[in-house]
């Protein structure tokens, strides 16, 4: 068996260090959860438009109001999801939380599980929360930047992917995927207003109203990485 995609002049995301999660989470009915979402699975045409691939062992919810389903944790290790790790309850949370990752990465420049200076194996929200509680933004954000962004959207940025990425014992909280969407074209219209106008005027028909992260964290590339985020935000959708 072989699965066939139309050809992406540039590759994955993985190389350049979303992308429909929002039609499969909540355009597909009975909803579809990917299990394996992660920068090489995010395929780049020469626009720089996002898509999804490999589907491998995604699974689909019994109904449109089913809220998890019970199998055996499968996925790529940093991106899979603690609370699915501990209760094998997958839902579309899980991928909320891989997604969160993705974001991470764009925004650090760093791998989901890297090395530092001991040569010791940290994930990286392990990495990123001590400097997030503190909001060190400018050691977060990708050094080679060299502070070519506005701190407000880098640290809403930020935010968001906290929230995606949230504990297992607040996994509930984790935002919605469509919410996340909304929250990352407001996020890009601090950065660029005027450029992202387009994206977000084309958007605005079939998109519900922004909500913000603040209630989700209460607790709690270079260039060309953080860069990407507007054709990643508008491709989620």
């Amino acid at each position: 068996m072989a699965l066939i995609y139309e050809y992406v002049a540039n590759g994955n995301l993985q190389k350049h260090l979303s992308a429909g999660l929002e039609y499969l989470h909540n355009g597909c009915k009975p909803p579809i959860v990917h299990r394996d979402l992660k920068t090489s699975n995010i395929l780049l045409n020469e626009k720089l438009q996002a898509k999804i691939a490999d589907f491998g062992i995604s699974k689909v919810l019994s109904t449109e109001s089913a809220t998890h389903v019970s199998t055996a944790a499968k996925g790529t290790f940093g991106y899979l999801d603690p609370q699915y790790c501990n209760t094998k309850q997958l839902n579309k949370k899980s991928d909320v939380y891989s997604f969160g990752i993705v974001l991470q990465e764009l925004i650090t420049g760093r791998a989901a599980i890297a090395r530092d200076e001991e040569d010791v194996p940290i994930h990286i929200c392990q990495w990123m929360c001590p400097k997030f509680n503190s909001m060190e933004i400018e050691s977060i954000v990708d050094s080679r930047l060299q502070g070519s962004y506005l701190n407000a959207s880098a640290q809403k940025a930020i935010e968001i992917a906290m929230a995606c990425a949230s504990s297992p014992s607040t996994a509930i909280q984790r935002p919605d995927i469509t919410v996340v969407h909304n929250d990352l074209k407001e996020c890009l219209e601090i950065e660029m207003p005027f450029e992202i106008t387009e994206i977000v005027e084309s958007d605005d028909a079939s998109s519900s109203n922004s909500v913000t992260m603040a209630s989700h964290i209460e607790s709690q590339t270079n260039t060309s990485s953080l860069g990407m985020l507007p054709e990643i935000s508008n491709s989620l959708h």
